[in-house]
């Protein structure tokens, strides 16, 4: 039984590549219908089909194929030409096909397949013999005798051929030896599965089992049959299995998951490495560690490489299937339409492959109906009758960009706006504002269609929309370009890979998030001053362009702890013809990161596409900036009042702050006698720990920290690097107050971020004066 499902699988796998090759090369040789070695090659793979699924006892789909062989032996022998109406019965034959072998890959079969061929072959037949092609269900009784003959030849009555007069033979004879043999071979290989099957048990290796063939044929003829039937399988099989090897896509999976978990392992170890080389600056162990984590990450970086090839097909595989598609719908529309297929040979992760078909389907079905023009239209313009849509792909960095162009009508941007206002998608005041590059976006809004009736193709309101989620989901954009009466080309810029991608790091508050690097336009620092509202809207001027701002605090609901003070940074990201500023406090730089699933129970966080583990181990979310964008709509928050109100005005010095970090009692103590004639506020913390969560908690605008080194939980360097990690804290002022006083440790103490470095003892008039310098208290 092994045995046997082992070749049932190398069946369907062959059977299918044969199959859509089969459906690629028909569609080739309607438009070159004399190309008789194209015509010969369809022939040769239809009845390799045949051979392989009579050999496996698939009778239905064996009388399928043997029905459209007959066409096409015809059609070769040209006894036949091959017009639009024939072809259309054999394309409906080969849809057949597919769906035989998607049941006989489902059930093992193709009779519980529930497909009826009787008909498809009735008007084969009427083909073959001649007759016009009919439409459905048309002689229906001269299908029985032409059934028959497949399975009766194993009486074998015929003189059995021999290599000498086999050259003397016509083509009908040669035809039907083959199939007289493959029968033969067919009953004999039955029996010796039987006999296989009952033996099993005692003698499971014993081979000399064909006993009950009697009638087994001369050595010769099989010999010779093996050449004819089975050439284009045996040359394939013998040379590819010592090279290739099949492969379960869970195991790359599986393998890919691996190879994520190193590559975060490599980005904590690169982190951990800088910090060490931080703190042991000059060390002789760096080196040598040095070459360690840069051999380690190399390597990390070639396995990640090597398995992501591993998992990449061509965009082949997509592209194949639309010169039949486009051929349909040029029929169905009655239009003329060429299509131009280049860089198919370009390769994407193969659940990237597996997601672009829908929405290239519905692209090119728009191209189709809306683009191109019917033939009286496109002569009228000047243009050939005949309209071509070209369909190429090519890599552009780590992402591939797929277009799809028409010399069609192009788009026309008052239409598209008067379309959307009409149907309440837009208000005239937003399509009076529009550019036209803004406009074309329309066509991707929901409900939103151009069509004057609906139509099997397109113009129900769906489908464009689709598109941009579809495409958005795997961290893609889109982007148009036309030209009223020229044509129209849309862009898929898509990334080489789901797994791993390339993001934008940024802080807001205490939190993080990867933005991923193919929405990011561009990064700037403003000052806050130069964000205005505009019709209850933050805006920011950029150059030439207004566009709208929103907090990435505010979308996901971040409690603001920190100001910005008078600059604030802010992420312009792009999705199509949309550009939005989203407000950060910090950017913390481009990272190579993994993504991982939120889990069954948060998986579906709005404007959440996944999580990834830092390189200092912490989980950072990843944006979804598709639905992210479509979030800050809602958002109504004065970004600019909202800044300016968190800023407390100093009036008296009790409002001014300063805590004192010491875990000696009696050291606090003295600070804070020193400070008294000041009049500030003095807030204590016994150890760093307790400190930073005075910090974190935001209940207190600090305006100075008095911080000792030599400290239980957590020393003063720590706290002070833990404290500069926040934006609003990069210029508060951090004293140190310590009985170190080393050239080494005065040096760490400005490394962290101490702004000053008194040592003890001191007198309470220097740590007074020193304090009130840094926090700028005048009197």
């Amino acid at each position: 039984m092994d045995d046997m499902k082992e070749i049932l699988e190398d069946f369907l796998v062959e059977a299918f590549e044969l199959v859509e090759q089969i459906d690629h090369d028909l569609i080739e040789l309607e438009s070159n219908p004399e190309d008789l070695e194209l015509l010969n090659r369809i022939f040769r793979v239809a009845h390799t089909v045949k051979g392989s699924s009579s050999f496996l006892n698939f009778d239905i789909l064996t009388k399928l194929t043997h029905h459209m062989e007959d066409v096409l032996n015809k059609a070769r022998k040209d006894e036949l030409k091959i017009t639009p109406d024939i072809m259309d019965v054999v394309l409906e034959s080969i849809d057949m096909m597919k769906g035989l072998l998607h049941g006989i890959r489902d059930n093992g079969n193709d009779t519980d397949v529930g497909i009826e061929i009787s008909d498809i072959c009735a008007r084969l037949t009427a083909i073959s013999e001649g007759e016009a092609a009919p439409a459905a269900e048309q002689k229906p009784a001269q299908k029985a005798p032409e059934t028959k003959p497949e399975p009766e030849p194993e009486v074998e009555p015929e003189p059995e051929i021999s290599d000498e007069n086999l050259s003397n033979l016509t083509d009908d004879e040669v035809e039907a030896e083959i199939e007289r043999l493959l029968k033969v071979r067919k009953a004999e290989d039955q029996a010796r599965r039987s006999q296989k099957a009952a033996s099993a048990a005692s003698a499971p290796a014993n081979k000399p089992a064909p006993e009950p063939a009697a009638p087994k044929p001369a050595p010769a003829p099989k010999a010779n049959e093996a050449d004819k039937d089975k050439k284009v399988p045996a040359a394939s099989s013998g040379s590819d299995a010592e090279q290739t090897i099949r492969v379960e896509v869970k195991r790359l999976d599986h393998l890919m998951n691996l190879i994520g978990e190193l590559v975060l392992g490599k980005n904590r170890l690169i982190k951990i490495y800088d910090d060490v080389e931080e703190r042991y600056e000059g060390e002789k162990f760096l080196e040598e560690l040095n070459q360690v984590v840069s051999g380690l990450s190399l390597v990390t970086t070639d396995i990640q490489l090597a398995v992501m090839k591993t998992r990449m097909l061509p965009v082949a595989k997509v592209f194949n299937k639309f010169p039949r598609m486009i051929r349909d719908l040029s029929r169905e529309l009655n239009k003329q339409i060429d299509l131009e297929i280049t860089g198919e040979e370009t390769e994407l992760d193969k659940s990237i492959v597996e997601q672009i078909g829908d929405p290239l389907v519905h692209m090119i079905r728009n191209s189709c109906d809306h683009g191109i023009e019917n033939a009286a239209t496109r002569i009228a313009a000047g243009k050939s009758e005949k309209g071509t849509i070209e369909l190429k792909a090519y890599n552009e960095g780590n992402h591939i960009v797929i277009e799809i162009a028409d010399d069609g009508k192009g788009l026309d941007a008052d239409m598209l706006k008067a379309r959307s206002v009409e149907k309440g998608i837009i208000t005239e005041r937003e399509a009076d504002a529009m550019s036209n590059k803004e406009a074309f976006g329309l066509i991707f809004k929901p409900g939103f269609s151009t069509a004057a009736k609906v139509t099997n193709v397109s113009g129900r309101g769906v489908g464009m929309d689709v598109v941009k989620t579809n495409i958005e989901k795997l961290n893609g954009i889109i982007d148009i370009e036309s030209e009223l009466g020229k044509g129209t080309v849309m862009k898929l810029k898509i990334p080489l890979t789901l797994a791993i991608m390339q993001s934008l790091l940024v802080g807001v508050q205490e939190e993080f998030y990867a933005i991923p690097l193919a929405s990011v336009l561009e990064t700037v620092r403003v000052p806050v001053d130069d964000i205005y509202t505009i019709d209850g809207k933050n805006v920011l001027r950029l150059r030439d362009e207004v566009l709208s701002l929103v907090k990435l605090s505010d979308i996901f609901g971040v409690k603001q702890v920190f100001d910005n003070g008078d600059q604030t940074y802010v992420v312009i990201i792009g999705v199509a013809e949309t550009k939005l500023g989203i407000i950060v406090d910090s950017l913390v730089g481009q990272e190579e990161v993994v993504i991982k699933s939120m889990g069954e129970y948060l998986q579906n966080i709005p404007g959440i596409a996944g999580a990834t583990i830092r390189g200092d181990g912490r989980v950072t979310l990843i944006v979804d900036v598709g639905t992210m964008m479509e979030m800050a709509k809602d958002i109504k928050v004065d970004i600019k009042a909202s800044m300016e109100s968190s800023k407390a005005v100093k009036e008296k010095p009790s409002d001014y702050k300063v805590l004192i970090v010491d875990d000696s009692k009696m050291d606090r103590t003295i600070m804070q006698k020193s400070l008294e004639p000041l009049g500030v506020t003095v807030l204590e913390a016994t150890n760093g720990v307790e400190a930073l969560t005075i910090v974190k908690s935001g209940e207190h605008a600090l305006d100075a920290i008095l911080i000792d080194i030599e400290m239980p939980r957590m020393d003063g360097y720590t706290l002070a690097a833990e404290i500069r990690k926040y934006s609003k804290y990069r210029n508060l002022p951090l004293i140190a107050v310590t009985s170190r006083t080393s050239k080494t440790d005065r040096l760490r103490g400005v490394e962290v971020g101490m702004t000053e470095y008194i040592t003890k003892p001191y007198s309470s008039e220097y740590l007074e004066n020193v304090v009130r310098k840094n926090i700028k208290l005048i009197g």
